[in-house]
């Protein structure tokens, strides 16, 4: 199993597809900047966002941990201060892997070395290892996307024929 350091797109919208566990049976452990939690933690249960408290009781059951960032990364592209602290956590645990959705911040993220995934690549992950099934996978697909996650429609197509195939091996 592998170690992953998450952004707060991907934690939000599979808790707002009731799909967090996903994280927890695909990988060893996951891990968040402080930055993430404040946004997703903090702030969500202030504006009173199911997927904060969802967020908040994968911490407290120690499938997430929270880390502090020592160093920040400067890469010179403007991004959100919670990619920032993703990239950063990243570089300095050798963690590889960093879940996070905004393009601008996958482009930093490949610059600094890292492999930068997403959520549907999660979704479509855990079809592959025959977590979700095909009809599993486009419920939660469809979970996402109407709770305001942004895809492009020819990618919303790839995802699904992608998922397809992965189920029928």
């Amino acid at each position: 199993m592998e170690r992953v350091i998450s952004n707060a797109t991907p934690l939000i919208y599979l808790a707002k597809a009731d799909q967090l566990n996903l994280l927890h049976l695909i990988f060893e452990e996951i891990i968040i900047p402080n930055a993430v939690y404040k946004e997703v933690v903090i702030e969500g249960i202030q504006r009173e966002k199911n997927d904060a408290f969802r967020i908040k009781k994968m911490i407290n059951d120690g499938w997430l941990h929270v880390r502090a960032v020592k160093t920040p990364f400067q890469g010179g592209l403007r991004i959100h201060p919670g990619e920032t602290e993703v990239i950063s956590l990243a570089l300095e645990t050798g963690i590889k892997t960093v879940l996070m959705d905004d393009v601008k911040a996958r482009t930093a993220a490949e610059i600094a070395g890292l492999s930068p995934r997403g959520t549907i690549w999660l979704l479509l992950k855990a079809v592959k290892r025959k977590i979700l099934d095909f009809d599993q996978f486009l419920v939660a697909l469809e979970a996402i996307v109407s709770s305001g996650f942004y895809i492009k429609e020819d990618i919303f197509l790839k995802a699904v024929v992608t998922a397809k195939n992965f189920s029928s091996t």
